[in-house]
């Protein structure tokens, strides 16, 4: 079985209860025109039991997404107007990968991932625990699919689903595993925010969130459809064996293709939906009749 450094779950256990929000604010989408293509991957390298493939032939009705993922700033008025409370504070702590800690940190670890601790207080705000601060221009994190789906509802938008996701980050070209082509490096340079140190060692460019209109944009317009931050879709993970975990889409800054080769077009990986962490975001889609 492939290591998963990108999926940890929360704890098992009720759910807080969610607050219903009135629509008020705006997001701003790109159009994109729908069409057929060819959907999943047949690449060598994927994990089995992420289910990318079969390649098969999907069509997507037009709709509109997001240029970037959802940042903190975007994110802060949704709050600010409607006094919601995430997940991860009515829980009271969420997922940080151990190198956004400090070496004194003693947070409860996960044995399954010892590379993720359950830090209390850490949420949206403060997503590395209650020293530290988020970064307005940089991609909300520590939002579970709930969170997400608020954001949308009172944005008058939806989640995409798989298929609008990986049309959409695919950027109008045909099976190639990342946004801009076929290969990861353009002229020498990274393309995208992931891990560049040997996984779960130190980065060796301490790099965690980049800004959400980051490196350059794909085809359509969108910006870091790879890397950065895994982000929500309303996908479930596998519903023929009865897996409904939810589907997250376009790996993170943890992924490396020593670990984790989860920083392509076509990769999955399914979380339970309650679960939030420094690494998932999400972008917003908006379909006719949605707006």
């Amino acid at each position: 079985m492939a290591k998963h450094c990108c999926t940890p779950a929360r704890a098992e256990g009720e759910s807080p209860e969610q607050r219903e929000v009135r629509c008020g604010g705006s997001a701003t989408t790109l159009p994109i025109a729908g069409g057929r293509f060819l959907m999943g991957s047949a690449d060598p390298e994927a994990y089995p039991e992420d289910r990318e493939g079969p390649v098969r032939q999907v069509d997507v009705e037009p709709f509109e997404i997001g240029a970037t993922t959802v940042t903190v700033a975007e994110f802060a008025e949704f709050v600010g107007v409607t006094r919601y409370v995430t997940d991860a504070e009515q829980f009271g702590d969420s997922l940080v990968f151990v190198g956004a800690l400090p070496d004194a940190d003693d947070s409860p670890v996960l044995a399954a991932t010892p590379w993720w601790r359950v830090v209390t207080g850490a949420d949206w705000r403060r997503p590395s625990g209650p020293a530290s601060s988020a970064v307005p221009d940089h991609p909300v994190t520590h939002v579970s699919r709930r969170d997400a789906a608020a954001y949308c509802a009172w944005t008058d938008t939806v989640l995409p689903t798989e298929a609008e996701w990986e049309f959409a980050a695919r950027g109008g070209l045909v099976q190639q595993p990342f946004p801009w082509g076929s290969e990861r490096y353009r002229d020498g340079r990274e393309q995208m925010n992931v891990w560049q140190g040997e996984f779960p060692g130190n980065d060796s460019d301490a790099v965690y969130t980049q800004p959400a209109r980051s490196h350059a944009a794909n085809g359509f317009g969108l910006y870091n459809c790879t890397g950065n931050v895994w982000e929500w879709t309303t996908g479930v993970f596998d519903p023929l064996r009865r897996d409904e975990r939810g589907v997250i889409r376009g790996g993170s800054y943890l992924c490396h293709d020593s670990y984790c080769r989860r920083y392509r077009t076509s990769a999955r990986s399914g979380v339970t939906v309650d679960t939030s962490s420094g690494h998932i975001g999400f972008r917003v889609v908006r379909r006719p009749g949605t707006a």
